[in-house]
């Protein structure tokens, strides 16, 4: 039996990303700074491959929020529209605040904490990202084609557009 051939991957990746102002807003330093991070890292290294789209990329992504949707404007680098997709919030609205109140809690346990609470807490927060990623990759099967890592890497940017400060 012959092994089917690979994918070549290479070109299947989000090259860039903007955030669309009018629906997210512009926050406070500390908070872009942490957009600017989660954005570089997604850049850094991702699988983004949009089913069904001819050809490879690599593509760039522009993320809004449409009323109770989050939007992923999918383009190829020159500009050329791939897809648009819209993904409900509401599977990410108990995950997101989960994530929150533990990062809340993570952050507090920093100043006074021994390491050992302090390591169950960043388990507990790494394991409620992980639910965030597969439940994003859960979303968009069929959609677009990505790995673990770029789902975490997408779910970090979701939790970065959400944070009020």
């Amino acid at each position: 039996m012959t092994k089917p051939p690979e994918q070549d991957d290479s070109t299947n990746r989000i090259v860039g990303v903007t955030l669309d102002e009018d629906s997210i807003g512009r926050s406070g330093p500390d908070i872009e700074h942490e957009r600017a991070i989660a954005i570089y890292d997604l850049i850094e290294q991702n699988l983004f491959a949009p089913e069904g789209a001819e050809g490879n990329g690599p593509f760039t992504l522009h993320i809004g929020i449409t009323g109770n949707r989050l939007m992923f404007d999918i383009r190829r680098e020159d500009g050329t529209p791939v897809v648009a997709h819209l993904l409900s919030l509401t599977p990410f609205r108990r995950i997101v605040k989960d994530y929150f109140m533990i990062c809340d809690s993570y952050y507090q346990a920093i100043r006074t904490a021994t390491p050992d609470k302090i390591e169950a807490i960043d388990m507990g927060r790494r394991g409620i990202h992980d639910e965030g990623s597969r439940t994003l990759q859960e979303r968009l099967k069929g959609k677009v084609r990505v790995d673990f890592e770029t789902s975490r890497r997408l779910f970090t940017l979701i939790t970065v557009l959400h944070w009020k400060g």
